[in-house]
């Protein structure tokens, strides 16, 4: 872990100290003498579970059922950090892993795959690969990258691979350069100076039934074509960056419902503004916290924009981490959804099945937070919400609700399940 990372400020605000790292170690820039060892890297992940447990607000501290689940947010931050360690190279970048339901940091979208490679800034690139079908794949340009500064840094810049020109069977092939190649005539990005990270989001809505996108990356202008034998600089360099880095991603946000709570967003929703954090430009968000008894129901309703190019609702547990959504209806998009006759989306939020098709399912967590997003459109409304008794909810929804049985309610869940699986996390 590098000095410059201890006391940084998480994304989700407030300073975290750390232990300085002993080695000083800086990729490429160090003598071939330098080892981190085995045990420098345990030394320095120890502290992570005092200051999770510091982090967990107060009123949570003693189930402890929320402390355990904090040992798997723990891990996935290792998790995350760990595939950098093992694959990075500047010069021969590889899109790994960034958020998905292993690694749920930073509170992923349900329908969102993120893959992320970092690059060398300045270099020339080539991404090739199959579009698929999926709703959305855009590709965010970061720099400097949170993960490793624990700062908040919009985007440079984000390209759209539907504005690349398409081949008949989806293949596509940019170049991502400073400036275009010399003679090139085929689909280019401009490369943003500070950028150092690649974030693709592959976004679908009808799981199992859009087709993933496959592709990769290269450099053009590195030394050597191949790879070769990392330089023990190179390692020593990745393996001590994990103790940070798995703190940036595992410690940014389980206070995150905690401070909407204390804003007094309980049951209810305000606008936030995700684009200082890397999200993107074209896309607005809504949130709140919730609480429900068992016998309790929230019922959100809004009207869906005329022009929209993508909507979604999704739930969290208090830690922030996505609830989760392949084997449980905690989430809806346009495809997943029914909206009623007068235009309106209306979902039904609880803990036990309403029975109605636009249900989320709380999975078990009594609170936690509601998070929706549009993107692309001109109108961005805030759903109202009301809590209501469970047993009330049919009375206070239109006649023409979609109602779902017991066994279908189940054949649904089982679907669902599968046809997340069949999504390429990879």
């Amino acid at each position: 872990m590098s000095a410059a990372l201890a006391g940084l400020l998480l994304p989700g605000g407030g300073a975290l100290a750390l232990p300085t790292d002993r080695s000083g170690l800086v990729e490429n820039n160090m003598s071939d003498n330098g080892i981190f060892e085995w045990e420098d890297l345990l030394d320095q992940l120890r502290p992570l579970g005092q200051l999770m447990r510091d982090r967990i607000p107060p009123r949570l501290r003693n189930d402890p059922r929320v402390m355990q689940e904090s040992i798997r947010l723990l891990l996935s931050g290792v998790l995350r950090t760990t595939n950098d360690a093992i694959m990075h190279d500047r010069s021969h970048p590889i899109f790994v892993p960034e958020l998905n339901i292993c690694q749920n940091i930073f509170q992923p979208n349900a329908d969102t795959i993120y893959k992320a490679a970092l690059i060398e800034k300045g270099g020339t690139y080539r991404i090739r690969g199959d579009r698929g079908t999926t709703r959305m794949m855009i590709l965010a340009q970061l720099g400097p990258d949170t993960l490793r500064t624990g700062q908040h840094h919009p985007a440079q810049d984000a390209n759209d691979f539907d504005d690349l020109h398409i081949g008949p069977d989806g293949q596509f092939d940019v170049i991502l350069s400073p400036e275009r190649p010399a003679g090139h005539a085929g689909d280019w990005w401009e490369l943003k100076p500070d950028t150092e990270k690649l974030m693709i989001r592959i976004v679908a809505c009808d799981w199992g039934i859009e087709r993933e996108p496959r592709l990769g990356i290269v450099r053009l202008d590195a030394g050597h074509a191949a790879k070769g034998r990392p330089t023990l600089a190179q390692l020593a360099h990745r393996f001590s960056e994990i103790p940070a880095t798995a703190a940036v991603c595992a410690l940014a946000f389980p206070d995150k419902v905690q401070k909407l709570r204390d804003e007094g967003l309980i049951n209810t929703l305000k606008v936030v503004d995700f684009s200082q954090m890397t999200g993107l430009a074209r896309q607005s968000y809504y949130e709140g916290a919730y609480e429900l008894a068992d016998d309790e129901a929230l019922i959100t309703e809004v009207r869906i924009p005329k022009e929209v190019d993508y909507w979604s609702l999704i739930l969290t547990n208090e830690l922030y981490e996505t609830t989760d959504w392949y084997h449980n209806q905690s989430s809806l998009n346009a495809a997943q959804a029914v909206v009623d006759g007068d235009g309106y989306f209306r979902a039904v939020i609880s803990a036990r099945d309403p029975g109605v098709h636009n249900w989320l399912d709380t999975s078990g967590y009594s609170s936690g937070a509601v998070q929706g997003r549009w993107f692309n459109t001109d109108e961005r409304p805030t759903p109202t919400m009301k809590k209501v008794k469970l047993a009330d909810v049919r009375g206070h929804l239109p006649a023409d609700t979609m109602l779902v049985t017991p066994d279908a309610r189940a054949e649904a869940i089982r679907e669902r399940t599968l046809r997340a699986h069949t999504r390429i996390i990879w």
